[in-house]
């Protein structure tokens, strides 16, 4: 697929200068390589600083519902997804919204680009034709695109937008065999002393940052939980307990809402294997109700609505 930033741009500049939205939410160039940053114009010159590489891996539905007017918004297929979810939830109106899809074949993964370079520090870096090549002081190391992609977008079912306005560039094959389940499966395996340990050896690691609550477009509310004093729901210091409380309640509140983007996980500074907890209740939901989110505006999530024959075992 060529380069889809001159598209994006034109549209987006045709939406501004018409009159049609108010702002449009895309990505930048960031100050980095292998970086870029969620972008927010009004000016119809100022499309010009909108791109579109494997670099893009913020979800941009996360600033919708905090945006005025009406919006154009760029967006892949799980952040298509979201903006579906977010509009089923009631937090945006469809006609608010202007969704510029863009198909998505996988965006990049950079620890696993900094576990291949073991400390080199990368000055410059270009991809082209399924390759990403890396430049630094003395060394220069060609890598295959698909072996650095994060490890959702390697299993994504929905790399074109459920649900757009404007389509940019072509759609691209969907993966329909790949196994998204396999590392929830082995978590299933182990014995459940076996997996609290995992998790309590995940979470010690965390310190309690939020970033991954502010990077998840399922994560709205005016007041979180956590940040609760009056109930307090548990402390707001590093004891372990606490720090899985936070995590494992989070995870039950997107259940049956997450679309697997891996916004947190990329958020996490710690790089905590936040993904597989939501992954496993992800897994639960499509086994006991036959629900996906965001697929489409008619369905609602199950934990949000009831049936005479939902499944009632944990009553028992």
């Amino acid at each position: 697929m060529g380069d889809l930033s001159p598209q994006i741009r034109e549209v987006a500049r045709s939406l501004l200068r018409d009159e049609k939205v108010d702002l449009i939410i895309g990505y930048e160039q960031g100050s980095l390589p292998l970086r870029t940053s969620p972008c927010f114009i009004r000016n119809p010159d100022e499309a010009e600083r909108l791109v579109w590489n494997p670099c893009c891996e913020n979800n941009l539905a996360t600033y919708l519902h905090r945006a005025t007017g009406k919006v154009g918004i760029v967006a892949k297929g799980c952040d298509a997804r979201s903006i579906v979810a977010e509009i089923v939830e009631r937090q945006i109106a469809r006609e608010d919204v202007v969704i510029i899809g863009v198909p998505c074949q996988g965006v990049i993964d950079r620890t696993k680009i900094e576990a291949r370079l073991d400390g080199r520090e990368v000055l410059e870096a270009d991809v082209s034709e399924g390759l990403i090549t890396l430049r630094g002081e003395g060394f220069e190391e060609t890598l295959d695109l698909a072996e650095v992609l994060c490890d959702g977008c390697a299993t994504c079912h929905h790399r074109n937008p459920p649900l757009y306005d404007v389509l940019i560039g072509e759609p691209v094959p969907e993966v329909e065999d790949a196994d998204e389940y396999a590392a929830v499966r082995a978590l299933e395996d182990q014995t459940s002393d076996e997996r609290w340990a995992y998790f309590a050896n995940e979470f010690s690691r965390c310190i309690r940052c939020y970033a991954c609550r502010e990077a998840c477009p399922c994560c709205y509310c005016a007041e979180c939980f956590v940040d609760q004093a009056q109930p307090c729901w548990f402390g707001k210091g590093d004891d372990l307990s606490d720090v899985m409380a936070f995590h494992i309640v989070r995870a039950y509140h997107v259940a049956g809402r997450c679309l697997d983007c891996g916004a947190c996980a990329r958020a996490c500074p710690m790089h905590i294997d936040l993904r597989v907890l939501v992954k496993k209740l992800e897994k639960d939901v499509r086994e006991l109700y036959g629900y996906e989110a965001g697929l489409d505006l008619e369905s609602v999530p199950p934990l949000a609505t009831f049936r005479l024959d939902d499944p009632q075992e944990f009553i028992k």
